[in-house]
């Protein structure tokens, strides 16, 4: 009898959230051990068909770098990167097509349906959805086929939503001359919350969120504003994969974003119990 009464608690906890929530876009991107340990993707999945379910509107963002360079392994091709960016030639970009938009996004469109929604995958290139032109980085090295983003189109995501579709995107561009470009995902989640003017981006990563100790879990910052979180990156604390997440919150905060939040995706339910309890899990990033 406690534990029902514990799980009729929990409940009561979540109901001012989800009112707070019903109808708003929640953009989330998909990433991390979330993608490969099986037990984590049902849990996403499951996660991601509840916010559908209870009035909300997901937007599922995702990329695939281990995936990408496993394959590239596979096919005796070097992976390449400067300043984290996967340096992509002609070659490359076919397989990261490949493996974004191909393998990798209809896997996770079957894992939303298969929890009880319905799911559509797509990518940038779909609609013209990201618009993007060469990524310049400030070494002036040549990059390849990376993608800066011009603009997102988000009309085919609205379509989707009328049609009660859970949208699921891959981190492809296109440019003018319908060439295809290679987008960090992170960036991609934050430039389309933006445009959706969504009421929150969640990003899914491998560690606890921002750590005042980069090497101590235990030192979670909970919540901080865009100021602070310059400030850490300035003193080193934030650093290397965590930088492009925090543009991501940055791009969505300045674009409208009411809340980001940066949450560890290797914690079962992760998505509800950062959204749906008073305590939460991770790090919020606010204006």
């Amino acid at each position: 009898m406690e534990y029902l009464i514990g799980q009729a608690k929990t409940l009561i906890e979540a109901l001012p959230y989800i009112k707070s929530f019903f109808g708003h876009t929640i953009v989330i991107k998909y990433g991390g051990a979330a993608m490969v340990n099986e037990e984590l993707k049902g849990s996403f999945a499951l996660n991601v068909v509840l916010l559908k379910y209870v009035g909300m509107k997901p937007v599922i963002i995702h990329g695939g770098g281990p995936q990408i360079t496993s394959i590239m392994d596979r096919m005796g091709k070097e992976a390449k990167f400067i300043a984290g960016q996967r340096v992509t030639d002609e070659e490359t970009i076919e397989i990261v097509e490949m493996v974004l938009a191909g393998k990798i996004n209809k896997e996770i469109v079957s894992l939303v349906n298969q929890a009880g929604a319905r799911a559509v995958g797509l990518s940038g290139v779909d609609g013209r959805l990201i618009e993007a032109k060469r990524y310049i980085p400030s070494s002036g090295e040549d990059m390849g086929w990376v993608g800066d983003i011009t603009r997102i189109n988000p009309k085919i995501i609205e379509i989707m939503d009328e049609q009660d579709f859970i949208p699921v995107i891959a981190s492809l561009g296109v440019g003018e001359d319908e060439h295809r470009f290679n987008i960090n995902a992170d960036l991609t989640a934050g430039e389309i919350a933006a445009a959706l003017n969504a009421l929150k981006l969640i990003i899914l990563t491998d560690c606890r969120g921002i750590l005042a100790d980069g090497h101590n879990e235990e030192t979670l910052v909970s919540t901080l504003n865009i100021q602070e979180a310059e400030e850490l990156i300035a003193k080193g604390i934030i650093s290397g994969g965590m930088i492009p997440k925090i543009r991501a919150c940055q791009i969505a905060l300045c674009g409208g974003t009411e809340k980001t939040h940066i949450i560890d995706g290797r914690i079962l339910n992760s998505i509800i119990l950062e959204l749906f309890t008073d305590e939460g899990i991770g790090t919020q990033i606010t204006r």
